[in-house]
């Protein structure tokens, strides 16, 4: 990293001048005293403003005509971060933690202030040092990347990874996980592993280790508590349940959604309640027995990406729809309206989809309730038409489940048998 790392023209000189660099600690006076840590900037950011990571732990941004002086602190070390030495108590269950990055997977750098990436799975265990007295905690990397980057492919990398275990002595595995599709992996692990014999945690953080509100720490610890004294199997989303840090909830895979962009209590079950409540240490079970535990483990890790999730609004255009069936997709999800409708500007192009045995479902815009749709008359007449209405699954899951069953399926009539059966509480 450059010394002057994303800064340029007037800020650049700024600092030159005054003999600061990135990693400085350093005095600033304008109307009033800051004390922190010079930090890089965003390359494209303007010139007149430099960044400063306050011992707060939040960032703030100086203006330079503002600045009455700066000085560094001759004092200041710049200290090297250390993994801390985790000793293994051979009385607690063992514990499988795989790293594929996001938020929960970055770290400090202690000369910078900078939020870095997690190079280890190792560096995440031991940047928790509690979770050594919950369990011993196995660690492998399986890659690096934000949410919004992890596609179908990577899903089938996690599911054969976790696989390997289904015969290990582990207690459970955590995967940690970036939070913004992490309901997507969930929900295909949930199908690709249905009867896994132990429970797998779903693991992620909507705001940094740098950050004074930073949730990663509390998520990872809930999500050790629970998978050492659930007493279950199936596949889990691990979360804050509000803002507050005594709770971390635990949503079946298939049914939970992130409903907010940035609060720690993003994600929610959708039409229910979290299946486990980690409070204060204790594991409370919500759930009506066990919904996974009769299921033979028989992995099906396979998939088919040419899926569509269609989202209808009025004036949608269903030459894209054309598109997408002139594409070889194999199966189309349609978000509805209501209890799921779509125009009936559209019926012409459905009718091309159901002549091409192409399987289409159906769920709903409205984050609760169930799809019906023999109620009204345009209803009908899409049931006419080969929609098959997918009760109150998540369209999201919706879309993951028809990926994964039209990678085995040989037509669209058995495609609707798989839809229609309930594997992983994905039809409540």
């Amino acid at each position: 990293m450059s010394e002057y790392t994303g800064y340029g023209g007037n800020s650049l000189e700024f600092l030159k001048a005054n003999q600061v660099s990135v990693g400085d600690s350093v005095r600033i006076l304008t109307d009033i005293a800051y004390h922190g840590i010079v930090m890089p900037r965003y390359e494209h950011g303007d010139d007149r403003h430099i960044v400063l990571k306050l011992k707060s732990g939040y960032n703030v941004g100086l203006e330079i005509k503002e600045i009455k002086e700066i000085k560094k602190n001759p004092q200041a070390k710049t200290t090297t971060e250390k993994n801390a030495d985790i000793k293994r108590d051979a009385t607690l269950p063992k514990i499988l933690l795989l790293s594929t990055g996001g938020t929960i997977a970055s770290k400090v750098d202690y000369r910078t202030g900078a939020v870095t990436p997690v190079l280890t799975a190792e560096e995440l265990n031991s940047s928790v040092p509690e979770l050594a007295g919950i369990a011993n905690i196995d660690t492998r990397v399986l890659f690096s990347e934000y949410s919004e980057n992890i596609m179908p492919r990577h899903w089938l990398e996690i599911a054969k990874a976790v696989s390997e275990y289904h015969k290990s002595d582990y207690a459970g595995i955590i995967i940690a996980h970036g939070t913004d599709t992490m309901h997507y992996t969930s929900s295909y692990l949930s199908f690709a592993l249905a009867g896994f014999p132990i429970p797998i945690a779903l693991a992620g953080s909507q705001r940094s280790s740098d950050r004074a509100s930073s949730d990663a720490a509390l998520n990872l610890i809930g999500a050790a508590r629970f998978l050492t004294e659930c007493k279950t199997n199936g596949i889990y989303v691990v979360m804050h349940q509000d803002e507050n840090d005594k709770t971390v909830a635990c949503h079946i895979g298939t049914r939970v959604r992130k409903n907010h962009t940035s609060k720690r209590g993003a994600f929610q079950t959708v039409g229910g309640s979290p299946a486990f409540l980690v409070v204060n240490d204790t594991v409370h079970n919500n759930m009506k027995g066990n919904f996974f535990a009769d299921d033979k483990f028989d992995p099906k890790i396979m998939i088919n990406d040419k899926v569509a999730l269609i989202k209808y609004h009025p004036g949608y255009d269903s030459d894209i729809l054309k598109n997408i069936i002139d594409s070889g997709y194999k199966a189309i999800i349609f978000e509805g309206t209501g209890l799921g409708h779509v125009g009936r500007d559209m019926y012409d192009t459905v009718k091309m989809a159901q002549e091409r045995g192409i399987f289409m479902g159906m769920t709903s815009q409205c984050i609760d309730g169930r799809v019906r749709m023999t109620v009204y008359e345009s209803g009908r007449d899409l049931l006419d038409l080969g929609i098959v209405p997918l009760e109150d699954m998540v369209p999201e899951t919706a879309l993951v489940k028809a990926m994964w069953a039209t990678a085995y399926a040989k037509n669209s009539d058995e495609t609707r048998k798989i839809m229609l059966n309930s594997i992983a509480s994905e039809l409540s």
